[in-house]
C-alpha cells in the first residue's frame, strides 16, 4: 500500500483529497494541519505541523515516510493576499522553502505534487487563451505572485538536485463545503438565505464582467492522483475545465436553479484593485501525459453547491 502525504489537508481541496485516496484509491494517508485547526478523520493519520518552521517539516516527513507528498499549504484568497501581503509571502514562498530544502536534506526519493494556480498566468492576450503551460507569467495580484514564485522555485530545485518534483497551476475550483470566502461559494449561500427569508431579495456581488475557469473540486482532486503517479518530473501541468465562464453567466445559472426573484447590487468593496479580464486553462498537456478526464458538470457542481448550504441554513 502507497504511503501519501498531504501538506494543508485541513482545508476545502484537502479533505476532499483524503477521502478520495483512502476511499477510491486505498492508500494510507497522513495528513498535516496547523495546531489551531481542527480536523478529525478516522482514515487518516493527523499531524500538527507549521511550515514555517522546518524543524517540523523535516519531523514529519521521517516519521510518514511517504511516496507520494501533496503540498497543498498555502494563503489561497486573491481578496487577502491584498490586505495580508506578508503572510501571503510567509506560506506560500518561505513555507515552500522550507519544505524544498528538507526534501534536498533527506534526499527524498518519492514523488511531490507542488499546487499553483491558474491565477499565475494573470494578463493574458487575446490570442493566448485557452491558457497554456508555456505562457508568459504576467501575474495581476499578490496571491498570483506568490504561486509564480512557487511554481520557478520547484523547477530550479527539480533541476539542480534531481527532485522528483511535478508542479500544478490549478484554475478556479469549486464544490459544497467550500468557504463563502470565494465567488460561486458565496453566491449560493446568499441565494439561500434568499430562499429561507434571512436576508432580503438582495445578491451583493463584486466584478461581473471576469471570465474563469470553474472545475468541480472532486475533478480536481482526481487529476492531483492522476498527476502525482503519471505527471512527468519537472513539468507544470494546467488542470482546468478548458472553457470560461463570466462571473454573470455563473450567478445568472444559480438564480435560475433557486427560482427566486433576486435583485443584483454591485459593492465598491467587493472590488479588487486589479482584476484579470479572462483565465481559461488549455489542458491538452495533463490529458495527453495522464488518464484524467472531467467527469462533472458546472450545473451539476452549482446545484450541489446550493444543497450544500440548504443543508448548512437553517
Amino acid at each position: 500500500m502507497k504511503k501519501v502525504l498531504i501538506i494543508g489537508g485541513a482545508g476545502f481541496v484537502g479533505r476532499y483529497l483524503a477521502e478520495y485516496l483512502t476511499g477510491e484509491c486505498g492508500y494510507e494517508v497522513s495528513i498535516t494541519k496547523m495546531k489551531q485547526e481542527v480536523l478529525e478523520d478516522a482514515n487518516c493519520s493527523i499531524l500538527d505541523m507549521d511550515l514555517l518552521v522546518k524543524e517540523e517539516v523535516e519531523q514529519v516527513l521521517e516519521q510518514c515516510a511517504p511516496d507520494y507528498i501533496f503540498h497543498l499549504a498555502a494563503q489561497s484568497s486573491v481578496a487577502l493576499s491584498w490586505s495580508n501581503p506578508q503572510l501571503t509571502v510567509d506560506v506560500n514562498i518561505k513555507g515552500t522553502l522550507n519544505l524544498l530544502d528538507v526534501l534536498k536534506e533527506i534526499k527524498y526519493t518519492g514523488r511531490v505534487l507542488l499546487i499553483g494556480s491558474g491565477e499565475e498566468y494573470g494578463y493574458v492576450n487575446p490570442d493566448e487563451v485557452p491558457i497554456s503551460e508555456d505562457t508568459v507569467l504576467r501575474p495581476g495580484n499578490i496571491y498570483a505572485a506568490t504561486k509564480g514564485c512557487q511554481n520557478m522555485l520547484a523547477a530550479i530545485y527539480a533541476r539542480a538536485y534531481q527532485l522528483n518534483l511535478v508542479m500544478v497551476r490549478a484554475f478556479n475550483h469549486v464544490g459544497p463545503r467550500q468557504s463563502p470566502q470565494f465567488v460561486v461559494s458565496d453566491f449560493c449561500k446568499q441565494v439561500v438565505e434568499v430562499e429561507k427569508g434571512l436576508r432580503e431579495p438582495v445578491i451583493h456581488v463584486g466584478n461581473l464582467k471576469a471570465k474563469r475557469d470553474f472545475t468541480d473540486v472532486r475533478d480536481v482532486i482526481a487529476a492531483y492522483e492522476c498527476l502525482v503517479r503519471q505527471g512527468h518530473a519537472g513539468e507544470t501541468y494546467n488542470v482546468g475545465a478548458g472553457n470560461a465562464y463570466s462571473i454573470q453567466e455563473i450567478l445568472d445559472q444559480i438564480i435560475a436553479l433557486s427560482g427566486q426573484e433576486i435583485r443584483v447590487e454591485v459593492e465598491a468593496e467587493r472590488l479588487r484593485p486589479i482584476d484579470v479580464p479572462i483565465i481559461s486553462a488549455d489542458i491538452t498537456k495533463i490529458t495527453e501525459h495522464t488518464d484524467w478526464t472531467r467527469k462533472i458538470s458546472l450545473d451539476k457542481t452549482l446545484e450541489d453547491t446550493l444543497n450544500y448550504w440548504r443543508e448548512q441554513i437553517s
